[in-house]
């Protein structure tokens, strides 16, 4: 996997000693609220960015880490398609990092890997990914009810929202 750069954001290969930072970054307040995890969130990611499915990329702005965007792939020809994921650190929401991560991405798997389709699926609440999403072109598909276990051990629902080739803002 090549480095990957943006207008404002570099992401790379997730690396070992990302893992750390990558870590604390998922411990904080606001991002523990959206992603799931246990209390070893170290070990997670590093089982993430050793998992053959799914391609772990560290965001990276000005030289600093600033979160991690993962993709995977659906590869059965009549379904082909592929997954994105993120998270960013809390002191970086509202600057556009994050539009500007998955556009790259979005870009790399459209031009360079051939994907007609993607997804990503926010929780239904989270307002502010909803719309970076939308920048980028995603579009919402519909609600996906108890989608997913909240750290309250509630059920909440998610969005599914895709993006066709065509359909890409860049």
């Amino acid at each position: 996997m090549t480095v990957l750069r943006g207008a404002f954001v570099v992401l790379r290969p997730t690396l070992t000693e990302d893992v750390p930072a990558l870590a604390a970054i998922r411990a904080t307040p606001e991002v523990r609220a959206r992603w799931r995890g246990g209390d070893d969130l170290e070990a997670e990611i590093a089982a993430d960015v050793e998992d053959a499915d799914t391609v772990c990329l560290t965001v990276c702005h000005r030289q600093r880490i600033i979160g991690m965007i993962q993709w995977h792939a659906e590869e059965e020809p009549d379904y082909r398609h592929a997954g994105i994921d993120l998270f960013l650190d809390p002191a970086v929401h509202g600057a556009g990092l994050g539009t500007d991560a998955v556009r790259t991405l979005a870009v790399h798997l459209v031009d360079d890997r051939g994907y007609h389709r993607l997804v990503i699926d926010p929780a239904a609440d989270n307002a502010a990914a909803i719309r970076c999403y939308e920048k980028v072109g995603f579009r919402p598909v519909g609600t996906m009810r108890q989608y997913e276990r909240g750290p309250d051990g509630t059920w909440h629902d998610g969005l599914l929202m895709d993006l066709l080739a065509p359909e890409l803002l860049r």
